[in-house]
């Protein structure tokens, strides 16, 4: 089939194609089909349907879990009447009429395989996250999510959907169950979805941190997301084969200061490995302290890093994600720093305790 060339509505009636059986007023007028023709197709006992505003389904019986996906994308994505045009960018089947529209929350979520979200295909409520000027309502099914700041859509089988993060940020803002928000918190990290700072962050601009179902869930979400990176940690040593280092313990100057907890020691060559599981805080302060929190934190942590160096103890930091997505790459960073003691200046004498 031609995209460019004119259908009757019998002729769109046979189509199969699910893009095709669901089509918003203005790719039907690029067929040649006209808003009259459309509302007639849709008469009781007709061969169409219409399930939201401009968005027609053909066929009479009831939609599909894709196909009250994509009406609900093409009910949102439609652009506003002063910038429609005469012949839209869709009817050449480049653009498939979603505009900056992309799902989000739960059906985002069963669409990445979250089993504790309830399937897409049987979500009695789609989200659906658009530009915030946008004037168009909730309708129907679909419940639309403004935002100021759109995030760059992944796409999954054809269809725009929010990043992980995002989508659990607005799927966690429609839910008032806490043992529902710590189950979609805690799938996330365990299953590889996202770290904790990025949901965290999330969760933050979503302005939900404070809720009480959200700030238990968030406590237990950072320390999965601890325990994660820490069981990262140790297979990357062993199965790269890194000499056994002593694990979690703090280093103290000999009648002097604590100099801090580490996640991995080597005392022969004085290397330490910490792991940045920080996340923003959660509080009631306003951004400005929040920041200044923060800045705070980093200072500390850049301070207590300076202070080891110093004394000769080289410091690794590494990320949960780097030990994630590229693990073999940060053991050959720990092998380098281990080999390269040889040439350097002995490191004062620390005093090594367990956590």
């Amino acid at each position: 089939m031609n995209p460019n060339t004119p259908l009757s509505p019998c002729h769109l009636h046979i189509t199969s194609a699910a893009r095709q059986r669901v089509l918003s007023a203005a790719q039907l007028k690029a067929h040649g089909v006209s808003a009259a023709q459309a509302a007639e197709q849709c008469g009781t006992g007709g061969p169409w349907q219409q399930p939201l505003p401009g968005v027609f389904v053909l066929h009479p019986g009831p939609l599909s879990g894709r196909e009250r996906l994509r009406s609900a994308l093409l009910y949102a994505g439609r652009p506003p009447a002063s910038g429609r045009r005469t012949v839209p960018a869709q009817a050449t089947g480049a653009d498939p009429g979603y505009g900056e529209a992309m799902i989000t929350g739960l059906a985002a979520l069963s669409l990445y395989g979250f089993a504790a979200a309830p399937p897409a295909l049987s979500t009695d409520r789609i989200d659906v996250l658009v530009p915030r000027i946008r004037r168009l309502r909730s309708a129907r099914y679909v419940r639309l999510v403004r935002s100021a700041d759109l995030p760059r859509p992944e796409q999954l089988d054809g269809l725009p959907v929010a990043p992980v993060a995002r989508a659990l940020a607005d799927a966690v803002a429609g839910l008032g169950d806490a043992y529902a928000v710590r189950r979609l918190l805690t799938e996330a990290v365990r299953g590889g979805h996202c770290e904790p700072a990025v949901v965290v962050g999330e969760l933050n601009r979503a302005k939900v941190l404070d809720r009480p179902q959200v700030v238990n869930a968030v406590d237990s979400l950072l320390a999965e997301g601890r325990a994660l990176a820490e069981e990262r940690l140790y297979d990357m040593v062993r199965t790269h084969g890194l000499p056994e280092p002593l694990w979690n313990v703090d280093l103290r100057l000999p009648g002097g200061p604590h100099l801090g907890a580490v996640d991995a020691y080597w005392p022969e060559e004085a290397v330490a490995v910490e792991l940045d599981t920080r996340a923003p805080r959660h509080s009631r302060l306003d951004d400005d302290h929040r920041r200044q929190e923060h800045e705070a934190e980093w200072s500390a942590y850049a301070a207590r890093r300076e202070h080891l160096e110093r004394l000769g103890v080289t410091v690794v930091h590494l990320s949960p994600r780097k030990l994630r997505d590229v693990r073999e790459q940060q053991a050959t960073v720990v092998r380098t720093a281990l080999m390269a003691a040889a040439d350097r200046e002995p490191a004062a004498y620390v005093m090594i305790l367990p956590r």
